[in-house]
């Protein structure tokens, strides 16, 4: 598979088209959410939920999608992201650890290896935190 990633530069543009809300809401990949959530738990491990969280709200706000907002998924994947670089070596490099975190959690249906469908698309998983149905990690 060939690198996401090619420039700390490059991640940092992905962050700040997302901040800013200049990328365009079909434009913004599963790869460019797992970039995001590993600049925010390299920047701040603590806060990274918390600043992903407010910058999907300010994202989806300003792209008049709010109702697609997930907490449960959005906590899901930061813990996933969290867990992969916990497992890589501290002194990697952005660049290089954004990129193993994609090859590591590419597929974007991973959840559902945790959560049913019908847990997914329920307003109790939506609206806060639940617990996987289908197996622990």
């Amino acid at each position: 598979m060939a690198e996401p990633y090619k420039s700390e530069s490059e991640i940092e543009a992905t962050v700040r088209g997302f901040e800013t809300c200049a990328t365009g809401k079909d434009d913004f990949s599963h790869s460019d959410h797992l970039a995001v959530a590993v600049w925010y738990s390299r920047q701040d491990q603590e806060r990274a939920l918390d600043l992903m969280r407010a910058s999907l709200h300010r994202f989806l706000d300003h792209h008049d999608c709010r109702a697609n907002y997930h907490e449960t998924l959005t906590r899901f994947w930061i813990m996933r992201v969290q867990s992969v670089l916990a497992d890589l070596p501290a002194e990697l490099t952005l660049v290089t650890a954004t990129n193993a975190v994609v090859e590591r959690l590419g597929n974007s249906r991973l959840a559902f290896e945790f959560y049913s469908k019908e847990l997914v698309d329920s307003a109790a998983a939506k609206e806060g935190w639940v617990q996987p149905d289908l197996k622990d990690w």
